[in-house]
């Protein structure tokens, strides 16, 4: 089981939230409010939040515009996670992952059908790394968001939890950009 090291400061990480959906506007997102809540709760800084329509290149324009930025450390969507026509957030970020988070759709499957039984198989939450930015798509209700944030997010995204967590290796993510080539070596 995991437990806190009280002994080791927090460290507070930039987090951008996406909602992505046709029909939600901030004032009515309550997702995205959910998850917004829930991180500054934890001590941690919202650097962005947006809402975007279900389509490929805006749901992309906008993961690559916070990948990009140096002042995001996590990306957390909400939306677009189903099998429906217009759920497209896996195809739209999971191609610009560079590392694929299987443990964490597992994880959240697990937790999730303690809650919901079978239904959790409507889901395709997924996560990944690109960047060094980590990217976590969680479904659109409140529930799959807290449960997100609860039962996986909250320690992962805490430096103190152990006996690992994802804060620990954010400084390696990008190492394989910064190798110096080996002596000799030809490109």
């Amino acid at each position: 089981m995991t437990s806190i090291d009280e002994t080791k400061q927090f460290i507070p990480l930039n987090i951008a939230v996406l909602t992505v959906s046709d029909t939600r506007a901030l004032a009515d997102d309550k997702s995205g409010q959910t998850l917004v809540d829930r991180l500054l709760a934890a001590g941690h800084h919202l650097a962005a939040r947006e809402i975007v329509t279900d389509d490929v290149e805006a749901i992309r324009a906008v993961i690559r515009r916070w990948i990009a930025d140096s002042g995001i450390d996590v990306v957390i969507t909400t939306g677009g996670t189903g099998f429906t026509g217009r759920d497209v957030t896996p195809e739209a970020i999971e191609p610009l992952f560079e590392k694929r988070m299987d443990g964490f759709s597992i994880a959240f499957h697990m937790l999730s059908h303690a809650k919901i039984g079978t239904s959790t198989i409507q889901s395709r939450a997924t996560a990944g790394v690109a960047g060094a930015t980590y990217i976590f798509c969680l479904p659109g209700s409140p529930g799959a968001c807290r449960d997100g944030w609860d039962g996986i997010l909250a320690a992962q995204l805490d430096y103190r939890t152990r006996p690992c967590n994802f804060v620990e290796i954010m400084p390696r993510l990008d190492e394989h950009l910064r190798r110096p080539k080996a002596q000799g070596a030809t490109v």
